[in-house]
């Protein structure tokens, strides 16, 4: 099993267990035990239990910061986002993920431990971002616009994925697709400090 592979394994294991006992009720023993290795592995894997979780959140990241690179010049985000975010084309774990980072999101007002862990793939999502403002603004991704931008854009996503998450999860609302699209897309428009949210120039 590669490091990655592995990694994000004790990943899904650790968000189970946070759920069902806390994370205080968590420790690192019982992670180990979920996945199957001896707990001297999984802290060479992680520096706490907490930053266990990172992974999963990296993964969720990561798959919407490929949403954003296929963003052709063409489209304005919001076609672009209706357009490109398919769950039908997600594989089972693919779905099953999402589902364990959206509860976790919604348990870090409760288990503040978790923030660091979210908000390290929060950072990834943002280093990722940049080269898209880069790309779309036609500056370099070393220019301060871009990197403001990119840190703005992601801060929105940010805000909407915990609205979202905890009102589904803490309050039990119920949200169409095409509504937490839309509301991703004007968070991300009203974010932007460059104009790229419109069809731009290749």
């Amino acid at each position: 099993m590669e490091r990655e592979d592995a990694r994000l394994t004790v990943s899904r294991h650790a968000a189970r267990l946070f759920l069902e006992h806390g994370v205080a009720a968590t420790s690192g023993d019982d992670i180990a035990k979920a996945a199957g290795l001896s707990k001297r592995t999984v802290w060479r894997y992680f520096r706490s239990k907490e930053a266990c979780v990172e992974p999963l959140f990296a993964v969720s990241a990561l798959r919407f910061a490929s949403v954003l690179r296929r963003w052709p010049h063409e489209s304005s985000i919001e076609a672009h986002l209706h357009a490109a975010i398919r769950p039908h084309e997600q594989t089972q774990q693919e779905i099953e993920d999402d589902v364990l980072a959206i509860r976790l999101i919604a348990l870090i007002p409760d288990e503040p431990a978790l923030r660091t862990a979210w908000l390290m793939s929060c950072h990834l999502g943002e280093a990722h971002l940049i080269a898209v403002v880069a790309r779309r603004a036609h500056r370099p991704a070393s220019d301060f616009e871009v990197r403001l931008c990119a840190a703005s854009v992601m801060a929105a996503v940010r805000v909407v994925d915990e609205d979202v998450s905890t009102a589904a999860i803490t309050h039990s609302r119920t949200f169409t697709l095409p509504e937490v699209i839309d509301q991703l897309a004007k968070a991300i428009r009203t974010a932007c400090t460059l104009p790229i949210c419109g069809p731009v120039e290749p």
